[in-house]
């Protein structure tokens, strides 16, 4: 077997693959500075980084699964190390994309239907956030980081040979260092989201080593192993870009996330009617306004908002970059209208095809709206 702290990448690959890896950190922090925008667009669920990312970890899992194929047979250990990893890239790979829900709209398990709000099948929405966070860091430190390193003691190395643990190459280490640092500090809001694609592309671009080094690869990629690390990462965004796209078109149309709408305006109608009693003066009719509702919430001190009904719903599943930043299903935000002359005023969403089609006083076309006060409400 070879030795699992022996690199076979060159340097110039060594140097590509971090570069590749750390260069999705740095293009977030350059989107999160100068074009804030695009990058909470880019954070967003069925968007570009999240597909992406789920590129990358089926293609760990696939290459994983095909390193534990070639593995198996008569008089050698069994491959349970890259069975494990497969299973585990497949897994995320599944839970980014609530394992083909919302592609084959099929019907969850009534748990998950009661207890994720989003009422999708996937296990991170429903469990505990610290746990959550806790098991990526131990992942990242102890998987990229720590074994390499203890791997490149020898007596601990010939151990894990013996046990069939298959090392990850010392070239990542830089990658998943970044990656744990950025988890570790969040220097900007959902960080996660990045590190996530970072930790899947390590998982890649380990796994395209090993494969190298047991000779599953074609010789010309074995002579050249930074062909490979390139076209990985380059179908891995180039599917994710693509993949969001496709999903833009699909979510268009669906119902799913239109009654998803319905119930988070009727939990934002119930703040603003808080805030209309006597306990709170925030809302009222006596200016008229046509403003996203996060505008509202930082520009009046509607802070009820953010700790009201529609932001419990992110105890039941509701993604929370949607909840702080009062973003409807689709990704765009949520409005509010005040007419003070007709003493109307609703919440409303762009609807399927995101584009606003009511008026001053009237909730139209496909829009998803609920008014707080108007004749619909006498």
């Amino acid at each position: 077997m070879a030795d699992p702290t022996d690199s076979t990448w060159d340097w110039k690959t060594g140097v590509l693959a971090n570069l590749l890896i750390t260069g999705v950190l740095g293009y977030m922090a350059v989107l999160h500075k100068w074009a804030p925008d695009f990058y909470y667009m880019s954070v967003q669920e069925d968007e570009y980084i999240e597909w992406s990312t789920y590129c990358a970890f089926a293609f760990a899992a696939a290459a994983w699964l095909l390193a534990t194929w070639r593995g198996r047979g008569w008089g050698r250990r069994l491959p349970w190390f890259t069975a494990g990893l497969a299973l585990f890239c497949l897994f995320v790979a599944g839970e980014e994309i609530s394992w083909g829900q919302r592609l084959l709209a099929y019907r969850p398990p009534a748990y998950f239907l009661e207890h994720n709000f989003q009422q999708e099948l996937n296990v991170h929405n429903v469990i505990s956030t610290d746990l959550r966070k806790l098991s990526l860091r131990t992942i990242i430190g102890g998987y990229g980081i720590v074994l390499p390193l203890l791997a490149a003691i020898p007596p601990i190395g010939l151990l894990l040979r013996r046990l069939g643990i298959h090392v990850p190459t010392p070239w990542l280490i830089p990658s998943f260092a970044a990656a744990l640092a950025a988890y570790v500090e969040y220097p900007w809001k959902y960080t996660g989201e990045t590190v996530e694609l970072m930790v899947g592309l390590c998982f890649l671009f380990a796994s395209l080593h090993h494969l190298r080094k047991t000779n599953a690869v074609p010789a010309g990629f074995r002579r050249q192993p930074w062909v490979s690390v390139t076209i990985a990462w380059a179908l891995v965004m180039a599917l994710g870009a693509t993949n969001a796209a496709a999903a833009r078109v699909h979510r268009s149309e669906d119902p799913a996330r239109i009654e998803a709408a319905k119930i988070e305006l009727e939990a934002l109608r119930r703040d603003f009617l808080w805030m209309a009693s006597g306990r709170s003066k925030v809302f009222s009719l006596s200016h008229s306004l046509h403003k996203r509702v996060y505008t509202y919430e930082q520009e009046h001190g509607a802070h009820r908002l953010l700790r009201g009904e529609f932001a419990d719903l992110v105890s039941r599943g509701l993604p929370e970059e949607r909840a702080e930043f009062f973003l409807d299903p689709w990704n765009l935000p949520y409005w509010i209208n005040i007419r003070s002359s007709q003493r109307i005023a609703f919440l409303y969403s762009f609807g399927p095809n995101r584009r606003r089609d009511s008026s001053y006083t009237e909730i139209r076309g496909d829009d998803v709206g609920v008014f707080i006060v108007g004749p619909q409400t006498d």
